[in-house]
Formats: C-alpha cells, sequence, structure tokens
C-alpha cells in the first residue's frame, strides 16, 4: 500500500480528472489526501476526503479585462492567477507532505507550488495536464512570450524549489499524466518526454438524483448545451441564441442545457434547463452537443462518439476547438457573433453526418475508450512509488 497526494488549483475541470483516479487509487488498496482549497475539493470529492487546506488569491481582486485574448491572454492567465496560486499554495502544500508523507506526489501542472515543492523535499513526483494546449507548445511562434513564461517559472524554482533543477515544473521528469487522446494532437508529438495520453477520466462524480429523466423524449434527438463552470456570466447572449435555435429544430431535437447563471430564462417548449447537469449520464444519451471548447467536456463528449459545435470563449478553448475540427468532429462558430439560425444549420449538419462529424467522432471515440483512462494513470502512479519504494530502501 502506498500514500499519494494530489496537488490541485481551485478549478472544477482540472479536480474531476483526478477523482476518478484518486477512486481507482482507493480501490487498489492505497491512501490518497488531497490538498488545495479545502472547500472545492470536499464538494467534489466528498466530506469524508482527507483533504490540506491551502489558502489561494482572493480572486475577487483579479478583473480579466474585457476582449483579452491571444499572448495578452496567456500572460494575464500567468502573472494573475497562476504565479500568485503558487507562491500563496506554497506553505500549505509543504505542510502537506510533511504530515502525509506520501510516496508519490500527482500535482496539476498549473499548480506548480506541488511540483516545485516536491522536487524541494526529494518526493518523487507526477504532473496532471487537464488539457491538451501546452502539450505542442503554443508559444512555438511567439518566442517572446514563451522567455517571459520561463523567466516567471524559473523565479518560482528560486523560490520556491531546487534552484539546481532545470525542467519545466509543468512536465515532471517522472511523467506527466495527461487526460487527452493523440487525436487531438494534430498528429503532432507531445514536444515533452514521458506524456502519457490517457483520454478522459469517467465516473466518481456526485450523483443529481434530482434530475429530471421523465421529462426526456426519446422520440427526439437530445443536445446536451454547456459552457463549463467559469463563463456563466459571458454565456448569456450566446444561450439566448442558442434557446432559439433549438426552438427552430424543436421537432426534432430536445435541449437539456447546463446554465448556472440562470440566463436562459425563456426556453422552448420541452427544453431540460439546469443550474447543474449529470454530464457523463446525460452524454450516454445524446446525439451532438454545444460547448464552449472546454477539454473536459470534449473530451468526455467525443468518448462517446458526439459531434460536437464549438464556441471558444477563451484561454485554451480556441485551440482545443481547433483541433476538434481539424480532427473533422465538429464545426467552430463565433462565440460572440453567432445567430440561432447558424447555429440550427450546424446543428442540422451535425446530426444529420452530411459531412462526417459523427462518423469521425465515433472513430476518435473508440480510440479514446482504449487509452485507459483512471485506470492506466493508477498504473504510472504504482509504478512509480514502487521505484521511489526501491530507490529509498537502496539508500
Amino acid at each position: 500500500m502506498s500514500r499519494f497526494l494530489l496537488v490541485v488549483p481551485p478549478l472544477v475541470g482540472h479536480i474531476n480528472p483526478l477523482v476518478g483516479v484518486a477512486g481507482e487509487l482507493t480501490r487498489r488498496g492505497h491512501q490518497v489526501a488531497w490538498c488545495g482549497r479545502a472547500d472545492w475539493i470536499h464538494q467534489r470529492v466528498g466530506a469524508e476526503a482527507r483533504v490540506y487546506d491551502c489558502a489561494i488569491p482572493e480572486e475577487e481582486g483579479i478583473v480579466r479585462p474585457a476582449g483579452l485574448t491571444g499572448p495578452a491572454a496567456f500572460r494575464f492567465l500567468w502573472e494573475e492567477f497562476f504565479v500568485p496560486l503558487a507562491e500563496t499554495m506554497a506553505p500549505g502544500v509543504e505542510r502537506a507532505v510533511r504530515d502525509w508523507r506520501p510516496d508519490v506526489v500527482l500535482s496539476d501542472q498549473h499548480t506548480v507550488a506541488g511540483s516545485l515543492v516536491a522536487e524541494r523535499l526529494g518526493v518523487p513526483h507526477m504532473t496532471s495536464a487537464s488539457t491538451c494546449a501546452e502539450l505542442i507548445d503554443p508559444l512555438a511562434e511567439l518566442p517572446k512570450v514563451a522567455a517571459w513564461l520561463d523567466e516567471r517559472l524559473d523565479a518560482l524554482r528560486r523560490d520556491l524549489g531546487d534552484p539546481s533543477a532545470t525542467n519545466d515544473p509543468r512536465f515532471s521528469r517522472y511523467g506527466t499524466l495527461a487526460f487527452t487522446g493523440r487525436e487531438l494532437l494534430a498528429g503532432v508529438e507531445p514536444r515533452w518526454d514521458h506524456v502519457h495520453l490517457l483520454g478522459p477520466v469517467l465516473g466518481d462524480r456526485p450523483d443529481q438524483d434530482d434530475f429530471p429523466w421523465d421529462r426526456l423524449d426519446e422520440n427526439r434527438e437530445l443536445v446536451f448545451v454547456s459552457l463549463g463552470t467559469a463563463n456563466t456570466d459571458a454565456g448569456a447572449r450566446f444561450l439566448q441564441e442558442t434557446g432559439q435555435a433549438l426552438a427552430l429544430l424543436g421537432d426534432r431535437v430536445q435541449g437539456v442545457v447546463s446554465d448556472p447563471g440562470g440566463h436562459l430564462t425563456d426556453p422552448p417548449p420541452g427544453t431540460v434547463v439546469r443550474p447543474h447537469v449529470p454530464q457523463l449520464a446525460v452524454l450516454e444519451r445524446a446525439h451532438a452537443v454545444i460547448s464552449h471548447g472546454g477539454h473536459n467536456t470534449v473530451c468526455e463528449s467525443l468518448w462517446h462518439g458526439l459531434p460536437l459545435l464549438l464556441a471558444p470563449i477563451r484561454d485554451d478553448q480556441p485551440l482545443v476547438s481547433r483541433q476538434v475540427v481539424e480532427a473533422g468532429a465538429g464545426v467552430r462558430v463565433r462565440f460572440g457573433r453567432v445567430r440561432a439560425e447558424r447555429l440550427a444549420e450546424v446543428l442540422r449538419t451535425l446530426l444529420d453526418d452530411t459531412e462526417g462529424h459523427r462518423t469521425a467522432a465515433a472513430t476518435i471515440g473508440r480510440s479514446l475508450r482504449q487509452t485507459g483512462g483512471q485506470h492506466t494513470a493508477a498504473d504510472h502512479l504504482e509504478r512509480l512509488a514502487e521505484r521511489g519504494a526501491v530507490t529509498t530502501a537502496a539508500r
């Protein structure tokens, strides 16, 4: 039996894949503890989870300028969130490592405090990647931005990690567990060594017993709509247009809409609108998905063989959406400008498979289902724990 410590940021899409990994490790008889913002982790893992609480920067002080995209958005995200997050979490991570004494630390690649502290304390660690965006070097054509990020990571290493180390803390030399598939890398090999492509992690999520399953119409094709949990306010106009598009196709489709902000106030008849939706269970019944291009939703949809209508908003979403389009499994529209008529047109194309999007999604789904998800992730973590135990015994 080994001990594992999972270090995560306060971001749902980064926590969800590791919930399944933690569940698999526990089923194999190992002990798992978490490190991060305790209330977020308990909500997604359960009240019984062992959690080491960490301070995080005040979110209220982070104001993203409207319309910020591209390199400027990338720099803003690191300067205003990921770097302060590392600095603020580091003391809590160190307390967790010293108290829990894990055999292996698994740290989200954007919670670099986990990898840097483990590195300094001599604990074997792996990193997890909840998106494919940084596996293929998105800054290859932006050398000044890449140099700027390298400087920030070097400074963090001097303060938090082992100054003699040289590897990128987002990609551990022991390995990176990437919850994506080769099809989303556009035929490009990951730029880092020891990257394991595992596909999405399904299962081990809290049930929602109050979802109105009896309202689903088996005579209509189900379209699932989600803009994720971080785009609540930005999605008001898009959701209204989506509602109108669903109405235009009301004779053949039924929408299930995840709307935590309550923006779709006048949905078409039969449309199920909920603040939170049991996504995996709904995807099992869906025929197509409308999404912002969040990596988890994209991979889970493709795992189920579902074509995607993609309206990326920011961060890695444009890149993920582009990769889906290049793989032939979806169509991209402009989030801020698309109208209901265009959305309805794209949905018809996806549902009728007139351009092969459903066929491509089904092919990708078969490939993703062979990658192993949480089961293969647990295999890699167990092997690292065994290697670490052998090394320790030999000293």
